[in-house]
């Protein structure tokens, strides 16, 4: 989700610095680990002698306040339109409650079903969000293409024998190239079309 079909790195580093601060934990190394994992997994890193519950409800509680900037990312409606909504969904490591503040921010379209932090008991890098993804829409996970933006998300989807196609948002190419089988810019670079039960993918020779 984030970095993919919306952006939300001004508040994400907005809330992670404040609840740094709230938990006496340096910032600058609060927001290298966050990306891409799950709260309660950076909760438990940054402040491992605390209720990682509560730790959890309070950056949470602060982040679904904050998305008034949450940015739609370019390309992600036109091609989210294109696919039928059964052959698609969301694995985030947001919240439920987090991943829906920030798509309604957005204006996106959800999913029928999508698979949140709620849903799983290990987060990316581990391969089990992209299992229960691949479950729910009822595809093998080795028919599934994961998109994603972090290293984190990409080494889950190839752990769950997807293949995956990385965006270079919050990363760099070098970050996302061992992780990946291709990459594009943004979503503007990649085209879907339904040709019966085939859908076809397309988007310019990777770099």
């Amino acid at each position: 989700m984030d970095g993919v079909l919306v952006s939300s790195i001004d508040s994400v580093e907005r809330c992670w610095s404040q609840w740094a601060d709230m938990y006496g934990v340096d910032r600058e190394y609060a927001l290298s680990i966050t990306h891409g994992r799950r709260a309660i997994d950076t909760v438990r890193t940054l402040r491992p002698d605390i209720d990682p519950q509560k730790g959890l409800k309070d950056i949470e509680d602060i982040e679904v306040l904050d998305v008034g900037d949450t940015k739609l990312l370019p390309g992600a409606v036109e091609l989210l339109n294109k696919i039928p909504k059964d052959r698609w969904t969301i694995v985030t490591s947001a919240s439920t409650r987090l991943a829906s503040a920030r798509l309604d921010a957005a204006n996106v379209p959800r999913p029928a079903k999508m698979i949140t932090a709620d849903d799983v008991t290990v987060g990316k890098p581990d391969p089990e969000p992209y299992r229960r993804g691949a479950e729910i829409l009822g595809f093998d996970v080795r028919d599934c293409i994961v998109v994603e933006d972090a290293p984190s998300g990409a080494k889950a989807g190839r752990a769950a024998g997807s293949r995956v196609l990385g965006v270079v948002a919050s990363y760099t190419v070098e970050d996302l190239l061992d992780t990946t089988d291709w990459r594009v810019k943004s979503l503007k670079d990649v085209d879907v079309s339904v040709e019966g039960d085939t859908l076809r993918i397309s988007f310019p020779a990777s770099f």
